[in-house]
């Protein structure tokens, strides 16, 4: 979590998550950033808050994993970009 730590782990990214209430200037950095991995945008902050307890949180960035494979095939409708990059559209 946190836009730093995701950016220092970019090559470790499966995915990010960014939350429908992300301002419009935060969401053209998070896409212009992270334009070679898929962006999802879902969910609101206050809903990442009340189910996982992450106060705050509107970035979400998913190390590699199955766990992250299989999140992501949930969340694919909700891809906001269209690079392919590394295997994933």
């Amino acid at each position: 979590m946190g836009r730093e730590t995701i950016r220092r782990g970019k090559s470790r990214l499966h995915f990010v998550l960014i939350t429908r209430d992300l301002s419009d200037n935060s969401r053209e950095e998070m896409l212009k950033t992270f334009r070679h991995y898929p962006v999802v945008q879902h969910y609101t902050a206050a809903d990442l808050e009340a189910h996982f307890a992450l106060k705050g949180t509107k970035v979400i960035g998913f190390k590699k994993s199955a766990l992250a494979q299989s999140i992501y095939a949930e969340l694919k409708p909700h891809r906001i970009n269209n690079t392919f990059y590394g295997g994933f559209k």
